[in-house]
């Protein structure tokens, strides 16, 4: 049921069903303006809500813009280049969307709450003062109607007509009252049919612009986002290959040796525990030493925690000689004389072995004996061999492993530019023998047909990268920076694959494990060696070595002798 029509007629006759259909519109216009109110009221909440919420983000925006991504290796490939530019995106995504939003803030207080508290104040609160004045005339009128009609007839006839004309006033006074109220109210309900309704239309409006500003920009970032999804996808896959190869090299590292000296910067490396005298006696103090065997150089770091932030000790190595048990009460000891102190500083190891590498490392001597025949059995040191002493030599030139083609391919797969990579490789596959070449064509022309059919084998181009690139370019040298670099001979792959037209007659892999195999060299051994590590060769003298080409290692190469394949020392062989 809606509102009883309120007719002006009726205001004269002010009757009480009258009165009743004005106090339905009475009603009603308390109603409207209780929810004004709390309509105002929330939406100053909602305004104070979306300006919090658009802090937030901002504060979100601004921690994804500050955030640097790192990776593993000196190098990164376009997928992971993409990834750490993605926070930079996002960030920039979250900021264009925050401009619309603050847009809205500051027009919703002009667009909603100031035309609500308008409509509220000037209409219903002139509808309010229409009643006050309504009333105050109703109750005048009536109390002088009363006085009027209790005159007796007997008064002066002067006298009556005077309180006919007050009360003719009265009335007239009464009927504009009444007649303002009820044009007042009505207009006021038709009013709120628009006045109300269209801030509410323009804040809708508003919300509108900002959701359809975010459409647009979400439909601007499709691309983007299926790139970057496809980025994650390939890394995701690569994670997975490299997870298995560096698995299966900790667990081989795990069953080597324990005191087994891995390739690193220094010759050796490792803890060592330093006597320090002092008045009351002496204590040993634990420090992290380094030897670098070329320029004879001996560092120490003292890894207590009172001595946080001192720096390193560098010394000069002069000489190093192993202690006789029987001349101290700890084991494992050795004693070195530097060219910065006087006297010697006696150093103990971890272990037997441990010491023995750091003696090997440093040119380190047995103790000197009375004996003229000990002193030249020991002038090489503990006894050894002539193949001894160059095992010793050259096993303190061991240095950090890096896959030798690798090396090659880094040069062009970690450029930005793509036009550069495939020239790159087309170079290279040209310098390959022509059966190579052929090979290497059929192999790529059928991974290129594979990749067409990815719609329902699944194997895309990157799929291929990440199975064939591990495969065909496998390290050489085990490590776990070795293992990082899988995803550069999956990008290889990747080249090839899709410029198989460009490259056409000198397509890829095979071609550069057989541009690489040219390298390869034949050698013959002048002196015999005992391996004293697994990736290492023993052989006799004058073994013949086939495969033979630089390690990245100093003083080291990699060759192949009856069937193996390992490092031997360089100069114990020659060139044939």
């Amino acid at each position: 049921m809606g509102l009883p029509t309120l007719e002006f007629s009726d205001s004269f006759l002010d009757s009480p069903d009258f009165r009743e259909r004005l106090k339905c519109h009475e009603i009603e216009l308390e109603r409207t303006n209780k929810f004004i109110k709390d309509l105002i009221k929330d939406g100053n909440m909602l305004i104070t809500a979306l300006k919090n919420l658009s802090a937030a983000v901002q504060k979100f925006s601004q921690s994804l813009q500050e955030f640097q991504f790192e990776c593993i290796g000196d190098a990164e490939t376009d997928d992971e280049v993409n990834i750490a530019q993605s926070f930079k995106e996002f960030s920039q995504l979250l900021n264009t969307v925050e401009e619309e939003r603050r847009r809205l803030i500051q027009n919703a207080d002009d667009v909603l709450i100031t035309p609500l508290e308008k409509f509220r104040k000037e209409q219903i609160g002139a509808a309010k003062e229409g009643k006050k004045k309504f009333d105050k005339e109703t109750e005048k009128y009536y109390s002088t109607l009363e006085r009027h009609l209790s005159l007796s007839s007997k008064k002066k006839e002067a006298y009556l007509q005077e309180a006919d004309m007050q009360i003719d006033k009265e009335r007239q006074l009464f009927y504009d009252a009444s007649l303002e109220y009820v044009f007042k109210i009505q207009e006021v309900q038709e009013k709120k049919k628009f006045e109300f309704v269209e801030p509410l239309l323009a804040f809708l409006q508003g919300l509108f612009t900002f959701y359809h500003e975010g459409y647009e920009l979400a439909h601007e970032f499709e691309p983007y986002k299926q790139q970057l999804q496809f980025n994650l996808q390939n890394t995701r896959n690569n994670f997975v290959s490299t997870k298995q190869e560096v698995e299966k090299l900790m667990k081989r590292i795990r069953s080597a040796d324990q005191d087994y000296k891995p390739p690193g910067q220094w010759t050796m490396e490792g803890f060592l525990y330093v006597q320090e005298k002092r008045p009351l006696g002496c204590t040993w103090t634990r420090h992290y030493c380094t030897y670098e065997k070329s320029s004879k150089t001996f560092t120490m770091s003292n890894t207590e925690n009172k001595s946080a932030g001192k720096q390193p000790e560098v010394f000069k190595l002069k000489s190093c000689i192993r202690r006789k048990t029987d001349s101290i009460d700890k084991r494992f000891c050795f004693d070195v004389e530097v060219a910065e102190r006087h006297g010697v500083m006696t150093l103990q190891a971890l272990s037997e072995s441990n010491r023995r590498l750091w003696l090997e490392a440093m040119d380190g001597r047995e103790p000197v004996r009375n004996s003229a025949c000990s002193s030249l059995k020991y002038s090489f040191g503990a006894g050894c061999s002539w193949s001894g002493f160059f095992k010793v030599l050259c096993l303190a030139r061991r240095q950090s492993f890096l896959l030798f083609p690798h090396f090659y391919l880094f040069s062009f797969s970690e450029s930005d530019d793509q036009n550069y990579r495939v020239r790159a490789v087309h170079a290279l596959v040209h310098k390959m023998p022509e059966r190579n070449k052929e090979m290497l064509e059929l192999l790529i022309k059928h991974l290129v047909r594979v990749s067409a059919q990815n719609q329902s084998n699944l194997m895309t181009v990157s799929n291929l990268g990440v199975i064939f690139g591990p495969t065909l370019m496998r390290s050489q040298e085990e490590t776990v920076a070795a293992m990082m670099n899988i995803k550069f001979q999956n990008i290889v792959v990747e080249i090839l694959i899709e410029n198989f037209n460009k490259v056409s007659h000198s397509l890829t892999l095979n071609g550069l494990v057989s541009y690489f195999c040219c390298l390869y060299r034949d050698a013959k051994a002048m002196y015999s060696c005992e391996a004293e590590h697994s990736h290492e060769l023993s052989f006799p003298q004058g073994a013949h070595f086939s495969n033979v080409y630089p390690s990245v290692e100093p003083g080291w190469l990699q060759a192949t002798y009856e069937g193996k394949t390992g490092l031997i020392p360089e100069n114990y062989v020659v060139f044939l």
